[in-house]
C-alpha cells in the first residue's frame, strides 16, 4: 500500500472508529503526510511496510531545524498513532517510533485579557455595519461561555436550551457539554436570531447553525480569528491575541473572582484538572489575597 492511500484510510479510522474531530484529523493526517513528502524529496523508496526508525529518525532531525519542539512534539504523536494503527491493520508487524521519545515542551500560559480589555474590544465593533451585531455577540458568546472557536462556529441553535439557562457544546472528541449562559448574552444571542439573522438568505444545510456569514453559510474557524485581530488594532492592543485568548480570560476572571477549579474544568470541557490548571494562571494580588484570606496564622 502507497502513503496516500494509507494516510486516507488512516483519516477515515480517524474519523470513523476514534470520533475525532475534523481539525484533529487534519492535525495528524498532515503530520504524517511530512514523512511522505520527506521520503518523496529525498528519494527515499520505503512504504509502510518497510520504512524503519532509522529513516524517521533522519526525518525528525531535518524537522526539528523547521519547527518548534511543541510541533515536534506533536509530530512525533501524530507518526506514533500512525505506525500504532498500521499494526492494528496488519500491515506492519512492529512500531518504529516504539522506542522515540517525546521532548519535553514545557507549559505556555496564553495571554489573557483584562475585563477592560474585553469590553474595550466589543465596543470598538461596529453596529452600523450587517455583520457588526452578529460580530458583538461572538464576542460576548466567547468570553461568557469560555468556548473554543472551533465549538463557537459549530454552536446551533437547536442548541440553545435558554429556559433551563444552558447550552449543548460539542466540544473535542465528540463530546457534548452544558455550559451555563449569562442573562445578557442570552438576550444578544436571542436579539441577533430574530432581528439580524432572519434578514440572511440561508444555505438550505445551514439552517440550524447559529453564527452565519453574510452569505447565509457558517463562519469559518479562520474568519474568528480575522475579526478578533481587526478589533485589536483598532484599540491598538498590543498584545497577541486570538478567539482562545477569550477561553482562557473567561476562565482567569472566574478563578479570580472565587470559582472553584472543578466547575472551570467541567465548563471548559477538560479531561483533566491539569489541564485547567494550565490555562488559569494566578497573578501576585491574588496569591496574597488567598493568603492573607486563609494563612492559619491570620
Amino acid at each position: 500500500m502507497d502513503w496516500s492511500l494509507a494516510i486516507k484510510n488512516y483519516s477515515n479510522y480517524l474519523k470513523i472508529e476514534r470520533g475525532l474531530s475534523v481539525n484533529s484529523v487534519n492535525s495528524y493526517c498532515s503530520d504524517v503526510s511530512k514523512l511522505a513528502t520527506f521520503l518523496n524529496q529525498f528519494k527515499i523508496d520505503d512504504d509502510i511496510s518497510t520504512i524503519a526508525y532509522e529513516t524517521i529518525k533522519e526525518f525528525l532531525y531535518y524537522s526539528s531545524k523547521l519547527i518548534s519542539s511543541r510541533s515536534q512534539a506533536r509530530l512525533i504523536s501524530s507518526l506514533k498513532s500512525f505506525f500504532n494503527y498500521l499494526q492494528f491493520e496488519g500491515l506492519r508487524t512492529n512500531n518504529p517510533m516504539e522506542l522515540t521519545e517525546t521532548p519535553k515542551i514545557g507549559r505556555k500560559l496564553p495571554d489573557s485579557l483584562s475585563l477592560n480589555e474585553i469590553d474595550q474590544l466589543i465596543t470598538a465593533v461596529d453596529l452600523s455595519k450587517p455583520e457588526g451585531f452578529r460580530n458583538k455577540c461572538i464576542l460576548e458568546t466567547l468570553y461568557s461561555c469560555g468556548l473554543r472557536v472551533s465549538e463557537l462556529v459549530n454552536l446551533k441553535i437547536s442548541d440553545l436550551f435558554f429556559s433551563e439557562g444552558f447550552i449543548k457544546v460539542n466540544g473535542k472528541g465528540n463530546k457534548d457539554r452544558f455550559v451555563p449562559i449569562e442573562k445578557s448574552t442570552k438576550v444578544l444571542i436571542q436579539e441577533y436570531i430574530k432581528v439580524h439573522r432572519v434578514q440572511l438568505k440561508i444555505y438550505k444545510d445551514h439552517t440550524d447553525i447559529l453564527f452565519l456569514n453574510r452569505r447565509g453559510r457558517q463562519l469559518t474557524r479562520a474568519m474568528i480569528f480575522t475579526i478578533i485581530k481587526r478589533l485589536a488594532e483598532i484599540i491598538n492592543l498590543k498584545k497577541s491575541i486570538s478567539p482562545h485568548t477569550f477561553r482562557h480570560s473567561f476562565a482567569t476572571h472566574l478563578l479570580e473572582n472565587g470559582a472553584d477549579l472543578r466547575s472551570i474544568q467541567l465548563m471548559l470541557g477538560h479531561e483533566s484538572i491539569t489541564t485547567t490548571e494550565v490555562y488559569v494562571h494566578l497573578d501576585r494580588k491574588h496569591l496574597n489575597e488567598v493568603l492573607q484570606k486563609y494563612h492559619p496564622r491570620n
